[in-house]
């Protein structure tokens, strides 16, 4: 059965303790990882390792050799309670295997817990387990986290009382660390704020957000495709630090908007026109892009995209200038030309 979205994120934190087994893919190892551990930690406990009741394997050694699997699904623990067995690494040549032996599962044999990495819709790892009412498939992709993921974490870090410009700024920190960082930020202030009853605020978060994060192109561009224009700044600021220079990131955004523009002037519409692009783009970043093209319109598209050939002028002339200041200005001009 497959899963998505606010589904899944239910499923990871509640699972289906009825289920035969659960795969986990996509790019994100980190997410993955963070995800694993979730759902490992809520079927069968945190003493599940010290009571070898959680056996990993390796795709490696299931290929080696294959009975490896179910063999520790059917084995019994010497102590009670839920077992698991997780399978990492696995890709499409271990579909007959993982197939063998979830077809002999039984009530009462463990979990089975299989990571992957990216699998597109016609993996026959997929189809083992997208297929049975009892298997689970969930596709984990490097998309935002949203605003009800952040309370959940929130919630279940102990932090109910928190500001709504905190609740703001965790949500924006959110989207700029990983899964697993994020959740050892919030660990973070749950211990700062310890004995303290006071409301969350701002300077709470920032003394226990990390000194530096790293920033990606893509996250800037976002940024400004989506009118977010109080984050440009901050992301320009960390993006100067990486070493990316002000050409690249004018390069990057006339790139992006020009792709905006393309799918925004498609007949059919934006959805038809990011599918007939070239790489194609599908997926969460598809749907992403669609609302970015669709919140523009196609004239303030081409506004953007004077305003950035106007930047790479600029940019280029033998007159010096301050070239991260003058994209950050354009950036922020851009972000407040889109309606919110």
């Amino acid at each position: 059965m497959k899963l998505s979205g606010v589904k899944a994120t239910a499923f990871f934190a509640k699972p289906d303790r009825s289920c035969a087994g659960l795969l986990i893919f996509g790019m994100d190892a980190e997410k993955i990882n963070t995800r694993r551990q979730e759902v490992t930690l809520a079927l069968v406990g945190d003493a599940a390792m010290d009571e070898m009741r959680l056996t990993r394997l390796s795709a490696s050694d299931v290929r080696k050799d294959p009975a490896l699997v179910l063999d520790a699904l059917k084995a019994q623990g010497f102590f009670p309670g839920p077992r698991a067995v997780v399978v990492e690494g696995a890709s499409d040549g271990l579909a007959p295997v993982l197939e063998t032996a979830v077809a002999e599962w039984e009530q009462g044999d463990a979990y089975l817990i299989v990571t992957a990495g990216s699998l597109n819709v016609r993996s026959k790892l997929r189809k083992v387990f997208e297929a049975p009412q009892n298997l689970y498939a969930i596709g984990i992709y490097d998309d935002p986290t949203r605003p009800e993921e952040v309370d959940k974490m929130l919630v279940d870090a102990g932090l109910k009382n928190v500001s709504i410009e905190a609740k703001k700024y965790l949500l924006a920190l959110s989207r700029d660390v990983g899964l697993g960082d994020f959740k050892q930020v919030l660990s973070k202030l749950s211990l700062y704020k310890l004995k303290d009853e006071t409301p969350v605020d701002v300077s709470d978060v920032d003394a226990c957000a990390p000194a530096t994060l790293d920033a990606d192109i893509d996250d800037v561009l976002h940024i400004v495709a989506e009118a977010r224009s109080s984050e440009v700044g901050p992301t320009l600021n960390r993006l100067a630090g990486q070493g990316v220079n002000a050409t690249a990131l004018c390069i990057g955004a006339t790139r992006h908007f020009r792709m905006l523009h393309a799918a925004a002037s498609d007949p059919q519409g934006p959805d038809v026109g990011f599918s007939r692009a070239r790489p194609p783009v599908f997926g969460p970043r598809k749907d992403r892009l669609v609302r970015q093209a669709r919140g523009w319109g196609g004239q303030r598209l081409e506004k953007a995209l004077q305003v950035l050939m106007d930047t790479d002028l600029m940019l280029r002339s033998s007159r010096p200038v301050p070239a991260m200041a003058v994209v950050e200005r354009a950036f922020i001009r851009i972000a407040m030309m889109r309606p919110k």
